[in-house]
């Protein structure tokens, strides 16, 4: 067993492959599980009403992350990886896509400050919904895209880890009543900003690449190539994040905080089926154009894979919801144990989606991504609606779970439709 999987990894592309896969884990630890260290004691400093009003603000400037993200995680990857050779196009690709990025950062602070000072909701807290902006410059910053592109991840993994990890333990040196608790935000978002101006220089110095002013024309393609993804994404997001905030208008900071500690562990969790999803999806960019069974073959592979550990986590959420609880909050909250219950099978519809997705994207067929996942926006949006007022979070974690299981049947749907497979 031990020599063929040796012989598995033997060739470069292969060795490539399990090294994207280890940077890009790494890179997740820094992005979900560092945060989620600090969430026992930040709960037992701050209480759990202050940890609610960051959460709340969080989810609230993570919609600006989306906008100006704007789809490159997977457009511009795809460009970075069929082009990766020529030197040229992608300083083209890198300077459009960073120049886009930032315009659309500026026009996310514009957007922050209408709504911060249009509601009392958010007015009466606008320093904190400022600082967690930083969180938007430093992703800005931060090309993942470039390095995923160019299947390097190594490059950035250990200087990102080491900039989030100096600002983790920071946050257990100086944060110390609830009268700190304005100091997370600048931590956190210092952790972001450092870490997307070490990669910038990173991607000069390893890369040659160097940014460069663009064409009008040239920018109006790249923005209008991105946007079926960015609806995707925005409709992903929507979903994903509004949960937080409809959850944060209709009930209190203190129920927002013990049903962000449980929505923490679930995406803790689903950062793996990222980190799956992240690593081959420029290997078999490059393969697809060489033969369409080695990709039906790849994905359906990755597909049990994913399907077996999902199912041991699920078990494992489900039956070991309270020591979950109190390795995440300190203590055995009953709002979180019954919202980690309920979303217990949602890492395993997530994990799910990989094959279908990665399908679709491949294939171009950008709008069939971004119609099934619009269509679990709206249909989100109308069961937090009609289930919060009434039900609290548990509507909530319901919400959530019947989302993902109709963005996941409604993929499917048009994977197998397009390429017509058996299974």
């Amino acid at each position: 067993m031990l020599s063929e999987i040796k012989l598995k990894f033997a060739s470069k592309e292969n060795k490539r492959l399990l090294s994207n896969f280890v940077s890009l884990s790494a890179l997740q630890v820094a992005n979900y599980l560092l945060p989620l260290i600090t969430i026992p004691y930040l709960v037992r400093v701050l209480g759990i009403e202050y940890f609610g009003l960051l959460s709340f603000a969080s989810a609230t400037i993570a919609f600006f992350c989306i906008i100006t993200d704007y789809g490159f995680n997977l457009s511009a990857t795809r460009d970075i990886s069929k082009y990766r050779d020529d030197n040229k196009k992608v300083t083209e690709i890198f300077s459009s896509v960073m120049i886009i990025k930032l315009i659309l950062m500026f026009l996310s602070l514009f957007l922050l400050t209408l709504l911060v000072f249009s509601f009392d909701k958010f007015s009466k807290d606008w320093e904190i919904y400022f600082l967690t902006f930083g969180i938007v410059v430093g992703q800005v910053l931060f090309p993942e895209w470039f390095f995923q592109g160019m299947e390097r991840m190594k490059y950035i993994t250990y200087l990102n880890i080491l900039a989030k990890s100096i600002f983790t333990i920071a946050i257990f040196v100086f944060v110390k009543n609830p009268a700190d608790f304005y100091i997370v935000p600048i931590l956190t978002s210092c952790g972001f900003i450092i870490a997307g101006i070490w990669s910038l220089f990173l991607v000069r110095k390893e890369f040659g690449i160097q940014f460069k002013l663009q064409d009008l024309k040239i920018l109006r393609y790249y923005f209008y190539d991105s946007w079926y993804i960015f609806t995707s994404n925005f409709g992903v997001n929507l979903y994903k994040n509004n949960v937080i905030i409809i959850l944060g208008l209709f009930t209190t900071n203190t129920i927002v905080g013990y049903f962000s500690i449980s929505k923490k562990v679930i995406d803790a969790i689903n950062s793996i089926a990222k980190v799956i999803s992240r690593t081959i999806f420029p290997y078999i960019n490059n393969k697809y154009k060489e033969a369409n069974k080695l990709l039906t073959a790849f994905l359906l592979k990755v597909g049990r894979v994913i399907l077996l550990y999902t199912l041991v986590i699920f078990i494992c959420v489900l039956f070991f919801a309270d020591y979950i609880s109190i390795l995440a909050s300190g203590e055995v909250y009953d709002e979180v144990v019954n919202s980690l219950k309920i979303m217990s099978l949602v890492p395993l519809v997530i994990a799910l989606n990989i094959p279908a997705v990665h399908i679709l994207l491949l294939c171009k067929r950008d709008r069939y991504f971004a119609r099934s996942v619009l269509t679990g926006a709206i249909t989100d949006l109308v069961l937090l609606f009609v289930l919060i007022p009434v039900f609290g979070y548990i509507g909530a974690s319901f919400a959530v779970l019947i989302t993902e299981l109709l963005v996941t049947i409604l993929l499917y749907y048009y994977a197998f439709k397009l390429i017509k497979l058996k299974i």
